[in-house]
């Protein structure tokens, strides 16, 4: 049974769900619309995976500041962490604890709503390994924003107009940048802490190998925040949309700036 059965599944046995939006929501549906449909759909509860990604960030800093002379892969994006481990399995050590924005928003959906299942819905194909190699025990359904649109259009009806109303039970304002190359060391201050040259920002998987190369040769390269889709997790091959990278930068850069949640 694929993703879109199960998630079809279970709201026709009256689970109680929460739904877990990622960062580049705002390319893929309207705000606040897409809260309305989901619960219209069945789902209890909304969360903003940007509040995660506080806890990230959060975990981020403190491995920084505990480790003055350390040096940091950040591991957000299990396909750059899937690389590492296939291909250079010696640079593991680099990579951060720090849990990614979707298994933090899972375990504070866990510990507010114990007897929810979560729902993760985002642009990355890679989000199903980690959910089910990495994270076995949370059990997560995890579907893209493609699989999503699936469930809509199976369930939804035109007979009523979708519900403009609704907002997220958990949200996380500060950083939703997070989708964008960047993202991590913009919302997380690491900046702060590190001067301009200790930081190197990637996206793309043809610029990863480079970046994996030289982080491997320059030590002064203390924090390597990288993403494997080009621009970021706004690219996703789990959206469908006909935007260009700029326009769905601005889609996600819109959200942060005039929403005042």
């Amino acid at each position: 049974m694929n993703e879109v059965d199960k998630l079809i599944e279970l709201l026709s046995q009256k689970r109680e769900l929460v739904a877990l939006l990622a960062p580049s929501f705002p390319i893929a549906y309207k705000y606040p619309e897409i809260i309305g449909r989901l619960k219209k759909l069945g789902f209890s509860y909304v969360l903003e995976v940007a509040a995660g990604a506080k806890i990230t960030n959060s975990s981020l800093v403190n491995e920084l500041k505990t480790n003055p002379d350390s040096r940091f892969i950040t591991s957000p994006c299990p396909s750059f962490v899937r690389l590492i481990r296939t291909k250079y399995p010696h640079l593991q050590k680099y990579l951060s604890k720090a849990d990614s924005p979707m298994v933090a928003s899972v375990k504070i959906a866990k510990e507010k709503w114990p007897k929810a299942k979560s729902v993760f819905i985002g642009p990355c194909l890679a989000k199903k390994k980690e959910a089910e190699e990495d994270y076995p025990e949370l059990d997560i359904l995890v579907l893209t924003y493609k699989e999503m649109d699936e469930v809509f259009k199976k369930l939804e009806t035109n007979t009523q107009p979708f519900p403009e109303t609704g907002d997220f039970d958990i949200l996380g304002k500060e950083t939703r940048l997070y989708p964008i190359s960047g993202g991590l060391a913009q919302t997380s201050l690491a900046r702060d802490i590190l001067g301009s040259d200790e930081i190197q920002v990637v996206s793309g998987w043809k610029n990863c190998v480079l970046a994996i190369e030289n982080f491997e040769k320059d030590s002064s390269v203390r924090l390597l925040d990288i993403l494997f889709c080009e621009g970021g997790c706004v690219n996703g091959p789990g959206i469908d949309s006909l935007l260009t990278l700029e326009e769905r930068r601005a889609k996600v850069i819109n959200f942060w700036e005039n929403r005042d949640l």
